[in-house]
């Protein structure tokens, strides 16, 4: 798993250190991520994962995936938004000014946590959704576990007029000899209106 810090020098290189740690403590392979504009930022936060590692109780698991993580310097914020959405972390915090409007700009991620007080960890404990969250990229394309995942979706397909679906029809029977069903292009063909439909209409039963 892992937590992508989005910062700039309004953050506290403390609280993005120990954020960070959260992440890292839960196993050797966790990614704890920091993108930010500012290489001053970078380096304080490398000092304080230092001094924090220093007291740690679970630092054996948390030092080999800090050597693991890694901290991005970008351009910009714009940079940054685009870099998380592409690394599509499963928790992604905006510790930045206007941390609202950053946050609503980026597009790929399990959780989304905006602003300095918005801990990952407090998401691990209660507040906010369901913290079962999509790891490895996958948020680019599901979200986290809710309701939704135990529903059962169900679709269905009523044909009234036959003669307002024949080009349905007639694309069905090229499409389907295009990909070499020629079963599926005689099942279709049988609902072809011989005449092209002209003045008759039929109804499903």
């Amino acid at each position: 798993s892992e937590v992508l810090v989005i910062a700039d020098a309004s953050a506290d290189p403390q609280v993005v250190a120990a954020d960070l740690l959260a992440q890292a403590e839960h196993d050797v392979e966790a990614r704890p991520i920091l993108v930010t504009p500012d290489a001053a930022v970078i380096a304080s936060v490398n000092r304080a994962l230092q001094s924090q590692l220093e007291t740690l109780t679970t630092s054996e698991v948390a030092i080999p995936a800090v050597q693991k993580g890694f901290a991005v310097l970008v351009g910009d914020i714009a940079e940054a938004v685009r870099v998380s959405d592409r690394i599509a972390p499963e928790h992604l915090e905006i510790q930045t000014a206007d941390a609202q409007a950053v946050g609503e700009s980026c597009a790929n991620y399990g959780g989304l946590f905006i602003g300095a007080h918005a801990a990952e960890v407090l998401g691990d404990y209660g507040a906010g959704p369901n913290h079962v969250l999509p790891t490895a990229g996958t948020g680019k394309y599901t979200g986290g576990l809710s309701v939704h995942t135990f529903l059962r979706q169900r679709t269905w397909m009523r044909i009234d007029d036959l003669v307002a679906a024949q080009r349905q029809v007639e694309d069905s029977v090229a499409l389907a000899r295009l990909e070499g069903l020629e079963g599926h292009a005689r099942a279709a063909e049988r609902r072809l209106i011989a005449d092209g439909g002209a003045g008759k209409k039929q109804r499903a039963a």
